[in-house]
């Protein structure tokens, strides 16, 4: 479904009303709980390439610094079963202090073929929010050093832009040095 709007745009000190087709943005299953808590974000859109689904493209599809952009990890620990990491695109996972901080001996990352039966989520869609059921979460500290950040909306080509300290309380999340 398309809508028209306006927008002012300044040329030479005129202003000029042009109308602009914007295509309306489907919200998912993790903005309508967003919604539904209450909670303040916004939806951006990106242009997404299967070929690379990497967190880097998303940041520069955005203009964002890598370092706001995060992205949701699934892993098992060998104690706790499945666990959710979230961490900056330039960074990975540290495994160690995962296992440390999660009250496991042993974390791994899930096999790419389980994510979708295990979240509900497909590879470059999957979201810390909304998830098919609610499993530890970790985020990695450097988030709560912005006013926003960027996770994945839960499908490809749509990030979420929320505050760290709302997501974090709503996905009931710890934070914590999980990144290296």
């Amino acid at each position: 479904m398309e809508c028209d709007w306006f927008e002012n745009i300044k040329i030479d000190n005129f202003i000029i009303f042009a109308s602009v087709m914007a295509k309306k943005i489907e919200k998912t299953n993790a903005a309508r709980l967003l919604d539904k808590a209450g909670i303040s974000y916004r939806l951006i859109p990106y242009e997404f390439d299967e070929n690379d689904l990497a967190a880097q493209h998303v940041a520069d599809s955005l203009g964002q610094d890598i370092a706001r952009v995060f992205k949701t990890l699934v892993l098992h620990g060998d104690r706790t079963g499945h666990i959710v990491c979230v961490v900056p695109g330039n960074t990975e996972v540290d495994l160690k202090a995962l296992a440390k901080v999660s009250g496991n001996k042993k974390v791994e990352m899930i096999a790419m073929k389980d994510l979708l039966s295990v979240t509900g989520y497909i590879r470059g869609g999957c979201s810390p929010i909304g998830m098919k059921k609610r499993f530890p979460t970790y985020f990695h500290s450097t988030a709560l050093s912005f006013d926003t950040i960027y996770v994945s909306a839960g499908v490809r080509g749509l990030q979420i832009e929320i505050s760290p300290a709302d997501i974090v309380a709503f996905t009931g999340a710890s934070v914590a040095d999980v990144a290296c």
